[in-house]
């Protein structure tokens, strides 16, 4: 398995190259990050404590507006990407895209903000992290190979929209994120992998 989830959305894929998602709850220090992914600025998905714990000579930050200054001052100017929603980007010689992630009916993740998701391309595996989203029409039409999506509830979809979600999705595996601490129950990771037909369901330990 070249993923993992290291707290309840913070994410990680290894390969030719080591990438970060949403670092936060670190536990060790590795210094090993070629890449840091961040979908928007809020503490549990851009926290510099953690993000400085995985930082080496040449880290490259690709993030959104609002978290700007904050990469800037971990890694300069030159080694930060902005980003904004349903793009086409290469860095280096990594492709990935953005997709929409906000909410429909909920107050924290406001479509203005141009937060996002994002499809990475690594090793020729397509990995797409949802970001703190809903089940919004955007994002209904993702192809990749593995899907990491939210199911907590409260900040994002739930797990029975996120179920529905995965069902309509081309992709081969799925993986549950977002729950068990900051928002949602430990058990919606399993109650979500009940709902999901037909595709390889991942569940971490959580």
């Amino acid at each position: 398995m070249n993923f993992n989830v290291n707290c309840n959305n913070s994410i990680g894929l290894n390969g030719s190259k080591k990438i970060y998602i949403d670092p936060y709850e670190i536990k060790s220090e590795t210094h090993d990050a070629d890449y840091i992914f961040c979908t928007h600025s809020h503490y549990d998905h851009f926290s510099p404590e953690d993000i400085k714990k995985l930082l080496k000579d040449n880290t490259k930050i690709i993030t959104v507006q609002a978290a700007r200054a904050e990469a800037e001052k971990l890694v300069g100017k030159e080694n930060v990407l902005i980003v904004e929603p349903n793009q086409n980007y290469t860095i280096d010689n990594m492709s990935f895209s953005t997709t929409y992630a906000f909410n429909v009916d909920k107050p924290f993740h406001p479509k203005a903000n141009n937060w996002v998701g994002y499809i990475i391309d690594l090793d020729g595996t397509k990995y797409y992290i949802a970001g703190d989203t809903d089940n919004i029409q955007e994002i209904r039409n993702v192809i990749a190979d593995v899907a990491f999506l939210p199911v907590g509830g409260t900040y994002t979809m739930d797990y029975k929209e996120a179920a529905d979600l995965a069902n309509v999705l081309n992709v081969k595996t799925v993986v549950p994120t977002h729950y068990g601490s900051v928002a949602g129950k430990k058990e919606d990771g399993e109650n979500f992998k009940r709902l999901v037909k037909n595709k390889e369901v991942v569940v971490f330990d959580l």
